[in-house]
């Protein structure tokens, strides 16, 4: 199983909080869709042996072209690639795009899944993040989109400054009043240079609460597995056969090509990522150059990699694996560093696989930390 990730580096206006490449202004629009058509082309030989089972339209904000433009980029995938027979095609959006005959014309392009950002159902927190829609068109959206889609996730953020526990359970409650199998719900956190960082900074908008945030993290995975929800990833939930197959395949280490400007790679052995500069990435792509740089991936990168992506899912860390791929002394290492964690009911071992318990879901990402293996090689 392999993937195509396109980024579309547009978005309506900055969200207060991301940190993400894009750009306000559409001037430079369509020589882009034609760069992004064009590099799928001339990567092609990078998967000539592979199978494409999800395309997946990130961003950005890919609700923002026309349907034109995303036909252009899946005739080049389907041209050039071969393409499996039902494979996942998905799109995040933005609430304010999804009018009716949009809709209805991605079902004919064969985007079958949708990814909306509503981020939250009140209005004060969409000020305060800055997104381009408000909360009726959030419900509206869900409305409409669930006519034409069965396959829909949105995504929710928690740990909002000043946000109680019972407005977030109203956000919660809302999501699953419109039945979406599939909620990717993140704490909001504050990355540098942006305006949330900024504002902070200066006392404009109160510091964030961790507590506050685990509070809200519990809550949510209640709320969820309580109506069926299975809590695959650690800021992903989905029913049974609704799991992002795009998002799965990334944690599973399988290979995947990243197309536009900012966007990753890999290809099992190697990491590349284009450059994050829409000038400079039409400028190379103009003279049939890939504007990416390549890392390849040591031992102890690549195990240190596995350790984090699979404390974060249902799948945990295989020892069997470790053991096959990495050998007796990175198995050594991480049967020791685990024991503490073991200990304090955050990790558990069972069936050789090493997972996180209930109690440990949102330190993951910490533990996994304590667990990596420094300049082995």
């Amino acid at each position: 199983m392999s993937g195509i990730y396109i980024h579309i580096p547009f978005c309506k206006q900055a969200c207060h909080y991301c940190d993400f490449h894009f750009s306000t202004s559409l001037k430079n629009k369509d020589a882009m869709v034609f760069a992004l058509a064009k590099e799928i082309e001339l990567r092609k030989a990078e998967f000539r042996d592979e199978i494409i089972e999800t395309i997946y339209f990130g961003g950005g904000t890919p609700s923002r072209l026309p349907i034109a433009d995303l036909r252009l980029q899946l005739d080049s995938i389907y041209k050039n690639y071969s393409v499996a027979e039902n494979p996942e095609i998905t799109l995040e959006a933005n609430p304010d795009d999804l009018s009716e005959d949009y809709l209805i014309a991605l079902t004919k392009i064969g985007i079958n899944r949708l990814s909306i950002g509503i981020q939250s159902f009140f209005e004060d927190d969409l000020k305060l993040m800055n997104r381009a829609h408000n909360s009726e068109e959030a419900k509206a959206s869900l409305e409409l989109a669930t006519q034409y889609f069965d396959n829909i996730s949105i995504d929710l953020i928690y740990g909002m400054p000043e946000m109680s526990n019972e407005k977030w359970l109203q956000n919660i409650e809302t999501a699953l009043s419109f039945g979406v199998p599939h909620i990717s719900s993140y704490a909001l956190t504050v990355e540098p240079k942006t305006a949330l960082h900024t504002f902070i900074q200066k006392g404009i908008i109160p510091k964030l609460d961790d507590e506050v945030a685990h509070q809200h993290f519990q809550l949510l995975v209640d709320k969820l597995e309580q109506n069926g929800f299975i809590h695959y990833e650690l800021s992903n939930f989905g029913k049974e056969n609704y799991f992002s197959k795009n998002n799965s395949a990334y944690w599973l280490g399988k290979k995947y090509i990243g197309i536009g400007p900012s966007a990753h790679s890999f290809d099992g052995q190697k990491r590349s990522w284009n450059v994050s500069n829409n000038t400079l990435f039409l400028k190379a792509i103009a003279e049939n150059k890939l504007p990416s740089e390549i890392e390849v991936l040591s031992k102890t990168d690549a195990f240190n990699e596995y350790i984090m992506t699979g404390l974060r899912t249902i799948w945990g860390v295989s020892l069997d694996k470790i053991a096959a791929e990495f050998g007796k002394t990175y198995l050594d290492y991480l049967n020791q560093q685990a024991q503490k964690y073991i200990a304090q009911d955050v990790l558990f071992l069972a069936e050789n696989i090493l997972r996180t318990t209930a109690k440990g879901k949102f330190l993951c990402d910490g533990i996994a930390a304590d667990l990596f293996l420094v300049n082995l090689e």
